[in-house]
């Protein structure tokens, strides 16, 4: 076994400068254009252990195709184009060190990561035609199977999307968004559905941690790690909701949840990032999940704020102002970057996620927290309503701005450029902005005094709503199509 297996992009100098022990492997079908054979920064080029053409084509490092690329890929694994090729690279790997190189911008999400993660795995072997993991096993193989119930959970939990809880996010804010106009049993209903969705993905995500850590730890090294900032959303999400409803205890409880994942995610996610060496040399991992850095601060503040008043005390208050000075300062700085990346660097349609659109989310929770901190008692913060209020609305009229270039560029990634518009996890990451983008407008025009602003936060309470039923519509018609693969599959 490898005493150290790596990942790395062909093009990316080794991590000392100088070298790197181990044998250099590329593992790319197509070897890259600018490497001549002469000076070639490999040792072995083993084209064969490379994916299909077929199955690269299928994926092209879509990251949400990511789990069953693995699953196809490690199956082709035991095919006879294949298997050579992966005993020589198994033989390598035991020989001592192993760099695996690729092309591939996101190194973590691409056929490398799993050729890395199939080699150090202990007891890993060639997958062969009787091999567990392959669909395609007979009747009469040796060995348990677990039941059909247990591996579609086992599998569902293993490939749980880092930003699985976007759906709560989506869910509670149009919960919330509907309560502020009037309309309590719609509001009460999605209610529901989040704290469901709640129920189940929380656990997931611990189980995935405990029984699946080389997995998790990878995700929270790679560039979407900023999706794990929806636990710690989710729960201040639905903690500021629960208030007006008098459940003042349950939302302190979750208060207290979502604020310990914040501080657990806010400082780690960054630290892990700047820490590890598995990074790409450009921009180019940067994306809109990035933003859930100011989002998770600014939901603090939100449900702080909205705890604060209903419940006596200066410490809710004060963690309010804080971490809405937190947020505003992270979205600031996110923006900045991620601005620099898509005006600096070229985007692949496929690539341009609806992760974007959390710019605009961000921006309008930094609003609504603000909101909340001026209807506060005066006195109860070190922040006059005046200083809070200036900021909301310039970001305000920031938010609005972005609305037209956002649906313009979705516009150029499905119309122009012919992406197919289909249901992904990505699409609730459409549903919170426009959901907090109309909250945080009924609520700044109601504090403000500003009638058409209340109205027209109104009007856009119903077309959030509209936008949730689409997309839950979606989910559950693109889960009822898998239903009958996996019941043809054998567990």
């Amino acid at each position: 076994m490898a005493k150290q297996i790596t990942c790395r992009r062909i093009h990316e100098p080794a991590p000392s400068g100088v070298g790197e022990a181990g044998a250099r492997v590329l593992v790319d079908r197509d070897r890259p254009e600018s490497t001549d054979r002469q000076g070639a920064p490999y040792d072995e080029w083993l084209r064969d252990v490379a994916p299909s053409a077929e199955l690269q084509r299928w994926y092209r490092q879509d990251p949400l195709r990511f789990g069953e690329f693995r699953r196809r890929y490690l199956a082709e694994l035991g095919d006879p184009g294949h298997r050579q090729a992966a005993s020589r690279l198994r033989e390598l790997a035991e020989r001592g060190d192993l760099v695996l190189l690729t092309a591939a911008q996101d190194t973590d999400r691409s056929h490398a990561a799993v050729l890395a993660e199939w080699l150090a795995a202990p007891g890993r072997r060639e997958p062969g035609p009787s091999d567990p993991g392959r669909s395609d096993r007979g009747p009469g193989d040796p060995g348990p199977r677990p039941s059909r119930y247990r591996a579609a959970v086992s599998a569902s939990v293993a490939e749980l999307n880092a930003g699985a809880l976007a759906f709560v996010m989506g869910t509670g804010i149009v919960s919330t968004a509907l309560y502020v106009t009037g309309a309590g049993r719609a509001s009460l209903a999605l209610l529901w559905v989040a704290l469901a969705g709640f129920a189940v993905l929380v656990p997931a995500y611990g189980w995935r941690l405990l029984r699946m850590r080389r997995r998790f730890v990878a995700d929270l090294l790679g560039p979407r790690a900023f999706a794990f900032l929806t636990l710690a959303i989710s729960s201040n999400v639905l903690a500021a909701r629960l208030v007006p409803d008098g459940h003042t205890a349950a939302a302190e409880g979750f208060l207290a949840f979502g604020t310990l994942g914040w501080l657990v995610l806010d400082y780690g996610v960054p630290l892990a990032l700047i820490t590890t060496m598995r990074r790409g040399p450009s921009l180019d991992q940067v994306n809109g999940t990035w933003f859930l850095w100011a989002v998770g601060s600014e939901s603090v503040a939100v449900a702080a704020a909205s705890l604060a008043r209903v419940t006596p005390g200066h410490v809710l208050p004060v963690l309010a102002v804080v971490c809405w000075g937190v947020g505003l300062m992270q979205y600031l700085l996110t923006a900045a970057i991620v601005l620099a990346r898509l005006l600096a660097r070229p985007v692949r349609p496929e690539g341009l996620m609806t992760s974007v659109w959390i710019f605009m989310g961000a921006a309008a929770i930094t609003v609504l927290a603000g909101v909340r901190l001026a209807a506060l008692p005066p006195g109860s913060t070190p922040l006059s309503r005046a200083v809070v209020i200036g900021p909301s609305v310039v970001l305000w009229s920031f938010s609005s701005w972005l609305i037209p270039l956002l649906l313009l560029l979705g516009l150029w990634r499905h119309a122009v450029r012919g992406v197919p518009l289909r249901y992904e996890l990505g699409w609730w990451n459409l549903v919170f902005p426009i959901g907090m983008y109309a909250v945080a407008t009924h609520e700044l025009g109601r504090t403000t005094g500003t009638p058409w602003m209340t109205s027209l936060g109104r009007w856009e309470v119903w077309v959030a709503a509209a936008v949730w039923a689409v997309v839950f519509a979606a989910m559950v018609a693109a889960w009822l199509r898998r239903r009958p693969t996996a019941a043809r599959t054998p567990a």
